[in-house]
């Protein structure tokens, strides 16, 4: 009977796994509407009243999004007063939604993704995840590894979709 061989494994091919690089902290959506005046206006001295009132050590370790779900005109100075609050205590501070904070999670990943031990590798991206990896976080990586790599795939080892393939010196 003749030996089985696992192809996958000897081919040299690296899986890249978003998911084990999932950024491990709580995400927090920090909420300017119930700050709001009548849900309309922002009023500078009750916000300032509040930021300096705050328990703003409770979003220690967290990454931290400032957002307004209320159909609202809140001037930049609110967002940024808010932040300069957050930062000493979060990990991470941006501006946006559930969905914006999870892509600027990725977005900051991926710029300090060490490419290195890349370099001249035929990468397979992983496809299939049980965490929420955005879809950006994909493309910034296609991008960052582009210049490194000799080869870059998508899906699983054992089947993937071909995507760029450095040119032959």
């Amino acid at each position: 009977m003749a030996e089985i061989v696992n192809k996958v494994a000897t081919s040299g091919i690296v899986t890249l796994d978003l998911e084990k690089f999932y950024p491990q902290a709580e995400r927090v959506v920090f909420d300017l509407k119930p700050l709001l005046w009548q849900e309309v206006a922002l009023k500078e001295d009750d916000l300032r009243a509040f930021a300096k009132e705050h328990d703003w050590s409770q979003y220690k370790g967290n990454f931290v999004s400032v957002y307004c779900s209320a159909d609202a005109i809140i001037p930049t100075w609110a967002y940024m007063l808010v932040a300069t609050h957050l930062q000493p205590h979060a990990v991470f501070v941006t501006q946006g939604d559930a969905d914006q904070l999870e892509r600027a999670v990725f977005t900051r990943f991926v710029h300090q993704l060490d490419v290195e031990p890349y370099r001249n590798a035929r990468i397979v991206v992983k496809g299939c995840s049980k965490l929420p990896v955005p879809l950006n976080a994909y493309v910034e990586l296609s991008a960052k590894l582009l210049p490194v790599v000799k080869s870059l795939m998508f899906g699983e080892p054992c089947s993937t979709v071909p995507l760029y393939k450095a040119p032959k010196a």
